[in-house]
């Protein structure tokens, strides 16, 4: 495999009969979700996902990107959530942070309906002016505020500049094989749907239509992508922890949370990984947060944070550990340059490649960060790829699932994230939230 787990760092804080003992719970978590006898088993559609997906809407999703390609200057893709942030983490890795201002034969993508701010939006429709643009909405019902509120404008921007007619060939919809207020509008619409599948959570989603049309709009290989997540589907089959890194790394998050860890810190040194970093963020804290349980997901790009947060890894509160994505070769190098007058007093850097500075500010980093009490992982990964990077999302999904499982909640539910939503639904005068409504602004009036 191109991804290794390094856990030697962890060595002062585990000992081998540590993880011999939650052994029996990595395999009864293994079994839980191999025979999908635990909570939460209609959401495992993502496990066997890279091979067992619908290779005709494979098919129209290529198709669908390369007319987007030829018929757009920018792609607007509408979601929050799964709904974008995968498809956003695998865009800036592969292709660049800075995408929109390369140049390409691909559209600009741009990413609304994942914020309530009028600023954003604003600038969004400013920065589309004169411009021909495409819309792909993300939504499993429609009714999400944010991406509903975002798709009702640009609905209408399209329509207004091509008709209801010519905004039909610029609309694609992701959402219900078969039903939901969004379904029920795109057929009468007559606009090209891709689903969401009804067993694929929106954080496990990036493999299906969900992130890859949006992905490969962008010019990236989907195929590739797709069999490096295959690959480590074959590969981390195995409870045992001695023979699964993948496993492995569960395993020692659950162990160094009982002993007082409950920050984990996805620690990057690349601006290409801030939105891996996001996706990661949500496929945890929603999968893990709950029941009164769970690890903070949190994380950092160094060395850029080491100059805000660093001081706090290195001397703070001892709950943290770090997961650090050690990439060997990122396809890229720049050789410092001399300078005669050494003004910085860096000539002993010259001709050095930058690439080699940023390994060694890493090994550094993390024995500093070991010496201060902060358990260090490696994920190794070999090189930066479309197959590797599918290798990547895939062990992060079955970790995440193996870890809640092992944590004792189900991994696939998220029902905290409903009570925000009712309270600003009853604050803003949704019909049939009247008595919620009440009583919050007689909280609000108290406080």
């Amino acid at each position: 495999m191109a991804i290794q787990l390094n856990d030697r760092y962890t060595s002062t804080f585990l000992s081998e009969k540590d993880l011999k003992e939650i052994q029996p719970a990595v395999t009864a978590a293994h079994k839980t979700l191999r025979e999908k006898s635990g909570a939460g088993n209609d959401f495992l559609g993502w496990v066997n996902l890279p091979e067992d997906y619908d290779k005709e809407e494979f098919e129209r999703i290529r198709k669908c990107a390369a007319k987007i390609q030829k018929s757009c200057d920018i792609l607007v893709v509408i979601g929050i959530g799964g709904s974008y942030l995968g498809a956003r983490a695998v865009i800036e890795y592969i292709k660049s942070p800075l995408y929109n201002n390369l140049k390409k034969d691909t559209p600009d993508i741009y990413f609304a309906g994942n914020s309530i701010s009028s600023t954003a939006l604003n600038e969004l429709l400013a920065i589309c002016e004169g411009k021909d643009v495409c819309v792909n909405v993300i939504s499993k019902s429609g009714t999400t505020t944010e991406p509903a509120v975002a798709f009702r404008v640009f609905r209408a921007l399209l329509e207004q500049k091509y008709g209801k007619e010519g905004a039909r060939e610029r609309i694609f919809v992701t959402t219900d094989r078969a039903k939901g207020t969004l379904k029920q509008f795109s057929t009468d619409a007559g606009y090209e749907t891709f689903v969401v599948p009804d067993d694929v959570g929106g954080r496990f989603s990036v493999l299906t239509a969900v992130g890859l049309l949006p992905i490969a709009a962008a010019g990236i290989d989907i195929d590739q992508l797709m069999a490096g997540a295959a690959a480590a589907s074959h590969a981390y089959t195995d409870p045992d922890i001695t023979k699964n890194d993948c496993y492995r790394y569960a395993a020692i998050r659950n162990l160094l949370y009982r002993q007082g860890k409950t920050v984990e810190i996805l620690t990057a040194y690349e601006p290409f990984c801030a939105m891996l970093n996001e996706w990661w963020k949500q496929l945890y804290g929603e999968s893990e947060g709950k029941d009164q349980k769970g690890i903070f997901p949190a994380s950092v790009i160094f060395s850029t944070d080491l100059h805000s947060l660093g001081q706090f890894i290195q001397d703070g509160n001892r709950i943290l550990f770090e997961t650090v994505l050690a990439i060997q070769n990122t396809g890229s190098s720049f050789a410092i340059p001399n300078d005669p007058a050494n003004i910085d007093g860096l000539n002993f850097l010259s001709g050095m490649d930058l690439d080699d500075v940023k390994k060694t500010a890493m090994q550094g980093t993390v024995l500093a960060h070991v010496d201060g009490g902060v358990p260090n992982l490696l994920i190794e990964i070999s090189e930066k790829n479309e197959f590797v990077l599918g290798e990547l999302l895939y062990f992060f999904e079955l970790a995440c699932a193996i870890s809640g499982y092992i944590l004792e909640v189900n991994p696939f539910n998220q029902p905290g994230v409903e009570a925000y939503k009712k309270n600003m639904f009853a604050l803003l005068g949704k019909p049939g939230y009247e008595d919620l409504r009440s009583d919050l602004e007689k909280r609000l009036q108290n406080s």
